[in-house]
């Protein structure tokens, strides 16, 4: 097995994410994937409910926020640079909210498809005291039909003709939008484009992704995905089984977030380990992920070194995992952690 290298004392000079930020601007961003409409109930608990063992909650207030890929989206927007999300939705009351949302925040909807096929997914959360007491999901996980996925396919294609995109990346949370098709049509268009791209996978999936320049599972994924079983805190073992995974894959960064054991990441000639930040001041690990994804693929479009994007997006995780649901990061708060 191949050493790993755990850099516990890596830190980035505030002028090189200085440069990184005004970098940030001159770039414009696609994903594709599942967007979801996010809503939060925040209430009060007085008593439980006569009928079962189950809190009953006064609704205070209702919340709607972007979610799934268009978080990406939103973090990427936060962090200075342009972003198109591209994505099929419902032709329903939810998706006039969420376009609605969209507009709000200076966001484009030119790449959403509506579909009286599809529903827009809703995650409902109930809050109370600061306390997530329950999530409903409404949604349909099937895959898109052929001919949907011909249109996302088409209008992606419109868009990168139209548009001088600097990445692309793959936010999948098996919810149907990314089918294999889609995947592999879109991969080959960026290559023969010569654009960078990047994915946060899931298990259906997990294999798809050959040829993309970063790969980004949690720990849970990754050992899924490759049908391993490793302890995670066997940092050893896990480079090992990135490093063959990503060279079989033919994919450049492998980069694993492990949560409270903080990020992995390997190239096919080498492995670094950092740490986690903040770890015992966690709220909410809701939409970590996506700000992960988000800060390093704006530093791969950026031509970043594997550390800087393995230190700056384990940083940027961990500020969002201080905060109750699903939040986006800014360069302002980049700015202070350091």
């Amino acid at each position: 097995m191949n050493a790993i290298i755990s850099l516990k004392e890596y830190k980035t000079e505030k002028q090189s994410l200085l440069k990184y930020i005004e970098e940030f601007k001159t770039k414009k961003i696609l994903i594709v994937g599942d967007i979801m409409l996010d809503s939060y109930l925040y209430g009060k608990v007085n008593r439980i409910s006569p009928e079962a063992p189950i809190p009953i909650v006064s609704v205070t207030s209702r919340e709607y926020r972007l979610g799934g890929a268009a978080n990406v989206a939103f973090n990427i927007k936060s962090l200075g640079a342009e972003v198109i999300v591209c994505s099929v939705i419902g032709n329903d009351e939810k998706a006039e909210i969420f376009k609605n949302i969209l507009k709000e925040n200076n966001l484009t909807d030119i790449g959403i498809i509506q579909s009286t096929e599809r529903k827009t997914t809703v995650k409902h959360r109930i809050i109370s005291a600061g306390q997530h007491l329950l999530r409903v999901d409404d949604e349909i996980t099937s895959d898109i039909s052929e001919e949907l996925s011909q249109q996302l396919i088409n209008r992606i294609i419109e868009i990168i003709d139209n548009e001088k995109i600097d990445l692309i990346i793959f936010q999948d949370y098996d919810k149907g939008v990314l089918t294999k098709s889609v995947i592999e049509q879109i991969i080959k268009i960026a290559e023969t484009k010569e654009i960078p791209t990047a994915v946060d996978p899931k298990r259906k999936n997990f294999l798809s992704y050959r040829n993309v320049n970063l790969f980004k599972p949690n720990f849970k994924e990754f050992c899924e995905g490759t049908k391993t079983e490793i302890d995670k805190k066997d940092f050893v073992a896990l480079s090992f089984t990135c490093k063959k995974f990503i060279t079989e894959m033919n994919v450049k960064i492998g980069l694993i977030t492990l949560s409270e054991n903080g990020v992995l990441i390997c190239t096919k000639e080498e492995c670094l380990h950092f740490p986690a930040n903040n770890i015992h001041q966690i709220a909410d690990v809701s939409g970590a992920g996506d700000t992960v994804i988000s800060v390093a693929g704006l530093l791969l479009a950026c031509n970043a070194d594997i550390k800087d994007i393995a230190y700056l997006s384990n940083l940027a995780g961990g500020i969002v995992c201080k905060k109750l649901g699903v939040v986006s990061v800014t360069t302002e708060e980049l700015l202070q952690s350091l």
